[in-house]
């Protein structure tokens, strides 16, 4: 809906003044006063580029974050279960504050951290301390040089994506393929050039417990010369799926026999958060690209990714970098070196960010369960990462149009049919499922399933919402 009040006013001496309203799609008017009355008309029209259409456009990325930013600064009460901002666990925060206490008590560490401009691909000292925790953890034959940072994983990702696939000097268009879709909804709208994915619709188990499993469907997998590579988070962004080992080794001999990158998010994986409640394998090799982040651990708005990949790859994202940022905040490196020098990060990811994502699942799991009683519904088995993701197979209203019901009362969640980029198929599937999230306080989460629960009855007797 239109805003009726101007975003911004710029008052002039001679009475007239200039109004901004986005919602008129970036058209800046003009009001005149003249004898009291006001005037207006249009002074000219703001003209973008293709890329700048393409960035600014609505997407699921940008109502997701709004809707984070408007809960958050909501006067009355909202239950935020659709932003992944990671819990906030007392005993992280206090161990990150403890440390940037002696950060502050340490003047050359200060400085570093604030006052200095780091190399392009990011704080070295962290990047090496990092290569060394992989290299005695897992074997990796890693250095600095194989470890890039970026702005975040968002940005990692965009310069990821558009280095590999898109629009080629020899006419060639080629794409990132994601063999599981739903995926993340922060990857859609990446490419510069059009459309970057092709996506897999996966095989669905159903288990007990109204649980259900997607898996790859690798017999319905093809890879050809317009995939630039093979892309998938593990654990998964929405549904909490983890690829098992057989899956990964799979995707990654795929990726190797057709001389492409396999790219694995790892936001919420091993070793660190470790936001995940299954034994996994870890992987890296010349051929794969590991996307990390500092964000799950607790530190979302230091806005730290991390890149782990050949040295050729980490060249590139370095001059990357350097064109679009000059450098990388040396914050998140500069406060988390020591932990992950010392391996005190694994520590914490398993003693205390693991098990407290553990409880709270669980939890959750009940909560849904009770809300939902008596109503047709699936959940994914919750395997890792911060999200339930929730299916009603006999829905006769969209997704979308419950994500508007519940907002309208307060609860807000993410409409399942943004996670779906590069399908090209109808699937039926993709407008029945939402994503809410278990890592807000519990009441919110608690609170929030019951009215769920609600709009799901009413709109399945055909009512109107109830408020």
């Amino acid at each position: 809906m239109e805003s009726r009040e101007p975003e911004w006013t710029h008052e002039r001496p001679t009475g007239n003044y200039c109004v901004v309203y986005p919602a008129r799609g970036h058209v800046i008017y003009f009001t005149t006063r003249v004898a009291g009355v006001e005037y207006p008309g249009k002074l000219h029209a703001m003209k973008y580029s293709d890329f700048g259409k393409r960035l600014s456009r609505h997407t699921g990325a940008r109502e997701l974050m709004d809707d984070l930013g408007a809960g958050m600064a909501s006067e009355h009460p909202v239950m935020m279960l659709g932003g992944g901002n990671p819990a906030h666990i007392p005993e992280i925060l206090d161990r990150f504050r403890s440390e940037m206490h002696g950060i502050l008590d340490d003047d050359r560490e200060f400085r570093r951290m604030v006052a200095d401009y780091s190399e392009p691909a990011g704080d070295k000292g962290f990047r090496a301390a990092l290569a060394e925790l992989l290299n005695r953890e897992y074997g990796w034959p890693l250095g600095p040089e194989n470890i890039a940072l970026t702005t975040g994983s968002q940005h990692g990702f965009f310069l990821l994506f558009n280095l590999l696939a898109g629009q080629f000097s020899d006419g060639s268009f080629r794409r990132i393929l994601l063999p599981l879709a739903p995926e993340y909804i922060g990857y859609k709208d990446l490419g510069i050039s059009g459309d970057l994915f092709v996506s897999g619709r996966p095989t669905i188990k159903h288990l007990d417990d109204r649980q259900f499993k997607y898996h790859v469907d690798f017999s319905d997998l093809r890879v050809d010369d317009s995939i630039a590579a093979i892309c998938a988070s593990r654990p998964t962004n929405p549904t909490g799926n983890v690829l098992t080992d057989e899956e990964v080794s799979k995707l990654s001999a795929i990726a190797k026999r057709n001389n492409v990158p396999l790219i694995l998010d790892n936001a919420y994986g091993v070793p660190f958060p470790h936001i995940i409640f299954t034994e996994v394998t870890p992987v890296w090799d010349e051929h794969i690209i590991l996307c990390m982040s500092l964000s799950k651990i607790g530190l979302p708005a230091l806005r730290s990714g991390i890149i782990i990949a050949c040295e050729e790859i980490i060249d590139a994202l370095t001059g990357m970098n350097a064109v679009t940022s000059l450098s990388v905040s040396s914050v998140g490196p500069v406060l988390l070196k020591n932990m992950v020098q010392t391996g005190e990060i694994i520590k914490l990811s398993e003693e205390v960010i693991r098990p407290y994502y553990q409880r709270r699942v669980g939890q959750a799991l009940e909560w849904v369960h009770a809300a939902l009683d008596g109503c047709n519904y699936h959940v994914h088995k919750p395997e890792g990462a911060l999200f339930l993701w929730l299916w009603f197979p006999d829905l006769p209203i969209s997704c979308a149009e419950l994500y508007r019901r519940l907002k309208k009362r307060g609860v807000y969640v993410v409409s399942g049919d943004h996670f779906f980029p590069g399908l090209a198929e109808d699937w039926a599937h993709r407008d029945q499922c939402i994503r809410v999230t278990y890592a807000r306080d519990s009441e919110s989460v608690r609170k929030g399933m019951e009215i769920i629960g609600e709009e799901v009855r009413l709109a399945s007797a055909g009512g109107l919402q109830s408020r």
